[in-house]
């Protein structure tokens, strides 16, 4: 190990990993592609390590993903729909993806599990702190060390916060905050309902609740899909209310259909550009934590491949640790959507329309991927209001 704790009782380790959720096993995952790293001693710690299907993650690419093989169904064509407006966008040279949580789970653990170097332990993580040349994770039943620590572990706990019919601001200094926070469900119809070559990415005919809200509807063949309910505000729902809401569209838009529930899946996200974890010696963040997540739409599991990519060959050349993904000047076009939509100067809504309206899927996906050029930027900043967005601007601009 490229060191020790002082206290020589402490159970040591190169790498500790805390949260094995996407962000800890993708780093995991990217550490054991790497010759020169397989054979540190590594050690998985969360609370849970028994994995559900409790997230579904989608993403455009040009070319053939590193997880092809997880893929569980992809799209050529999108669709965006609102109130007297519906258009159907071709992807091209991107493809929408669809990988399922505990796919991608359970072939990360698999992997791993023929690494003799890897340790799993399944107990809540309580503090972790910087220590001589390393770091101490302390967890219910004992502490363990290691020379890194890399943690996905929000300083506020997540399911508990989901167990809660409503909340609201973790702290309120976190400025500016939203979450985005869903509900999912993927529905089996007696007979062939859908279009399985086009993905509905945003539906704004649903109850807005005060914020930006729409449905989400991904097919997987005639008869299956996902859907679901989808919202960006400062308070998350009652459990009832996006039942309420999907139950509603589905008997609005498949009258008479029967249909069965397969499975849910239920989260939040913030959306935000604040700092949850401080920079710590020997002390790296991941994945939400560590600001992997475009903070203007959610969007995480690309991002969290960059990261964790950007993690190990920072490892393997010994350089400075940088987590850093969202580039400063997609991080304030960022700041500024985050900034219009939390101070409702205009409606999500209006405003995705305006985008998708006026460019071409392929340019605005290059937009929320952080791979637009200046001009492609240009040209989704003239699809907005200038009267709306340019006092925004300079209010981030000189908040900051």
């Amino acid at each position: 190990m490229d060191n020790q704790p002082t206290d020589s009782s402490i159970p040591s380790y190169d790498y500790i990993i805390a949260g094995a959720g996407c962000a800890g096993l993708s780093v995991l995952h990217q550490i054991l592609q790497a010759p020169t790293l397989q054979d540190k001693k590594i050690l998985v710690i969360d609370h849970n390590l028994e994995k559900s299907n409790d997230r579904t993650w989608c993403f455009w690419e040009t070319e053939t993903s590193s997880f092809e093989h997880l893929v569980k169904n992809s799209w050529d064509k999108i669709s965006i729909l609102a109130p007297s407006f519906q258009k159907e966008l071709t992807t091209a040279p991107f493809t929408y993806k669809m990988i399922q949580g505990l796919d991608y789970y359970q072939f990360i653990m698999e992997n791993a599990k023929q690494f003799k170097n890897v340790s799993w332990l399944q107990a809540k993580v309580l503090q972790i702190e910087s220590s001589t040349n390393g770091a101490i994770v302390q967890y219910e039943g004992g502490q363990v060390y290691a020379s890194k620590v890399f943690t996905s572990i929000l300083p506020f706990q997540m399911h508990d916060l989901l167990s809660a019919q409503k909340y609201s601001l973790p702290h309120p200094n976190i400025q500016p905050f939203l979450w985005q926070h869903f509900k999912g469900k993927v529905v089996r119809f007696e007979k062939s309902v859908f279009k399985p070559n086009i993905a509905r990415l945003m539906d704004f005919n649903v109850p807005q609740k005060e914020a930006t809200a729409f449905m989400y509807l991904l097919p997987l063949n005639e008869k299956e899909a996902l859907v679901e309910y989808t919202l960006f505000s400062e308070t998350i729902l009652a459990n009832t209310e996006y039942d309420e809401v999907i139950a509603a569209y589905l008997s609005k838009n498949y009258p008479d259909q029967s249909f069965e529930i397969i499975n849910e899946e239920k989260g939040a996200i913030p959306m935000t550009q604040f700092d949850f974890e401080s920079p710590s010696e020997n002390i790296y963040a991941i994945g939400a934590l560590g600001a992997a997540i475009k903070a203007s739409t959610g969007y995480a599991f690309q991002f969290i491949q960059q990261q964790s990519k950007q993690i190990v060959h920072q490892l393997v050349r010994n350089k400075d640790f940088s987590t850093k993904v969202h580039t400063s000047r997609h991080q304030f076009y960022d700041a500024v959507l985050l900034y219009i939509l939390q101070h409702r100067k205009m409606q999500g809504a209006i405003i995705f329309k305006k985008i998708f309206e006026k460019n071409e899927a392929a340019t605005v996906f290059k937009f929320l991927s952080n791979t637009s050029t200046f001009w492609e930027d240009i040209q989704i900043m003239r699809s907005l209001p200038t009267n709306i967005f340019l006092p925004a601007a300079l209010h981030v601009l000189f908040r900051r």
